[in-house]
């Protein structure tokens, strides 16, 4: 999100971005036999399609977004698309409760609850569920926290496992039967060329901070820590050049102007296609509407390897990536399969994607049973010098479904589920390294790194080498003089760091003007990392004495 320009740009979390696609799952209640209505008539069918609320972490971005007067960064992608598979006749709307809480009104209204969500809204997708059958609305729930653990949620009413595409149909030919199953499974791979464009018309816009859309599933790499290549497979499949071009002709028609956030697992997974024809048409696009939209993603750190690549990012309109770096210690990378980010100089690498144009954002991690007791000081030294201001750091988190999940799990060192959010100060598994040492080392990075000296002294550092490609017009968009207002009370006057944000403002304002809508964006960034940090439960979310025990 870049608050004063065309752009709007927020990135989340790797894991965060699969419920973005069209994964749906559903489950039944222990009483199977209670209220069904219209399972029989569907033609009359009445549906609610439910976001359960995100939790304040670094990628809700919940105190950022207050400036700018929105209530999310993002819109709840899967549910939008699978509600344009549904029938058309079907009256639906959508429940963001990111935006405004649920109410009973709303769920007494449905025939049938559509849910989808992550790991890290369990906690309200348990609550969701209650409601609905405390009021006797059935539920449809889907995502990847359903595909991971189907029993957690048996209480559901049908569980759709997979992707939509594939099994949602079937679910949807039993219903319209009367005679629905609890359970529907499938190992294929769903066709995306066949995925429909979102139904944008039950989201108001002014809501989120971006718009979103998917190309490709699926990511060629298979590290350790990482379900994407179980839920979505290691070849990715993309969207044909038509469909994409399909999709942003759907979001400027409907009036969206900013930015819009490619939710794929590894953008550049198939790098043949991307170079020949994707980017390629994209950049026509883009130029025929003048310029629109701003684009960012998530890409592997090889992207450093092909500037033509980059090149054409940068002009088909791509500001941001975020890239998964994890750790500049080769033994971890070694251990956790990532391949990609061996054998090179990180930090260059970094660096040539800094300079060809697109802004890097860095996710790393600690917790590796390789890890060193330097590895903290590692982590700062390297962030710091990469100029990363966007440096999401998180301990090590064993997901369900992941090859580390179940190694931990041979090894007897797994001590539960995780909640999700790989930022939290907890641990699921039995660390190598002394889980006080761990959890004391994690934490001095988070408030080194977001410190305010540190923080804007790496933000400075990154704006002295930035040039970005220019193409669309300036222009400030609504509630946006607002935001720069608020920012001056919040940072300038009251904040920790109202020297570090003046000095910013004034360094940018005189040496680089065209970049001070980003400078100020960033202090922004800032302000909400350093607000996390400071709420962060710093005790961990388990039981010392187990893990020392063990």
């Amino acid at each position: 999100m870049t608050i004063f320009a065309t752009e709007e740009t927020f990135t989340i979390d790797l894991h965060c971005i699969s419920d973005n696609c069209c994964m749906l799952y559903t489950g039944e209640p222990s009483n199977r036999n209670h209220l069904r209505r219209n399972t029989a008539r569907t033609g009359s069918m009445k549906i609610l399609l439910v976001y359960p609320h995100y939790p304040d972490t670094f990628w809700s971005f919940r105190h950022a977004l207050k400036f700018i007067g929105k209530k999310a960064a993002f819109p709840p992608l899967g549910l939008l698309t699978v509600a344009a598979m549904l029938p058309p006749e079907w009256d639906m709307r959508l429940a963001d409760m990111n935006v405004k809480p649920l109410s009973d009104q709303q769920i007494q209204w449905a025939d049938y609850v559509f849910i989808s969500a992550m790991t890290v809204q369990r906690e309200s997708v348990h609550e969701v569920l209650a409601r609905c059958r405390r009021l006797g609305t059935r539920t449809v729930v889907g995502g990847p926290l359903f595909t991971a653990a189907p029993a957690e949620f048996d209480s559901a009413d049908h569980l759709v496992l997979g992707e939509a595409e594939v099994t949602l149909p079937r679910f949807l030919h039993d219903l319209d039967r009367g005679q629905p199953e609890h359970i529907y499974v499938s190992d294929q791979w769903a066709e995306v060329r066949e995925t429909p464009i979102p139904l944008w018309k039950l989201i108001d816009p002014s809501k989120y901070a971006a718009m979103n859309i998917q190309y490709s599933r699926g990511c060629p790499f298979d590290c350790e820590f990482c379900d994407i290549t179980q839920l979505f497979g290691r070849k990715p499949r993309t969207k044909s050049t038509g469909q994409l071009t399909a999709e942003l002709d759907a979001l400027h028609g409907w009036g969206w102007r900013g930015g819009i956030f490619f939710v794929d697992d590894n953008f550049i997974g198939d790098k043949r296609k991307l170079k020949n024809e994707t980017l390629p048409s994209v950049q026509s696009w883009m130029e025929q509407h003048k310029h629109p939209f701003t684009f960012y993603t998530e890409v592997s750190i090889d992207l450093a390897d092909d500037p033509d690549i980059m090149d054409l990012m940068v002009r088909s309109g791509f500001e941001e990536v975020f890239i998964g770096i994890e750790t500049p210690n080769d033994d971890c990378l070694s251990e956790t399969g990532k391949i990609q980010n061996k054998n090179r100089n990180l930090l260059e690498s970094v660096k040539k994607i800094q300079h060809a144009g697109l802004q890097v954002q860095g996710g790393f991690i600690v917790g590796f049973d390789s890890d060193p007791l330097s590895i903290f000081e590692k982590q700062i030294h390297f962030i710091q010098e990469s100029g990363i201001a966007t440096a999401m750091v998180g301990m090590l988190t064993a997901l369900r479904g992941t090859k580390l999940h179940q190694r931990l799990f041979k090894e007897g060192r797994l001590l539960g589920d995780t909640s999700g959010n790989n930022t939290a100060a907890s641990l699921n598994f039995i660390p190598r390294m002394k889980a006080e040492t761990l959890i004391s080392g994690y934490r001095s990075i988070l408030t080194s790194i977001y410190s305010p000296k540190n923080y804007y002294k790496r933000v400075t550092g990154f704006l002295r080498e930035y040039r970005p490609l220019r193409q669309g017009s300036f222009h400030v968009k609504p509630g946006y003089i607002g935001a720069f207002f608020k920012s001056i009370i919040m940072l300038g006057v009251i904040g920790k760091e109202r020297f570090q944000f003046w000095k910013l403002l004034f360094w940018s304002l005189f040496r680089r003007p065209s970049l001070f809508s980003l400078a100020l964006t960033f202090a922004i960034y800032g302000y909400h990392f350093r607000k996390i940090t400071e709420k962060m439960d710093w005790s961990g979310m388990f039981d010392t004495g187990v893990i020392e025990n063990n």
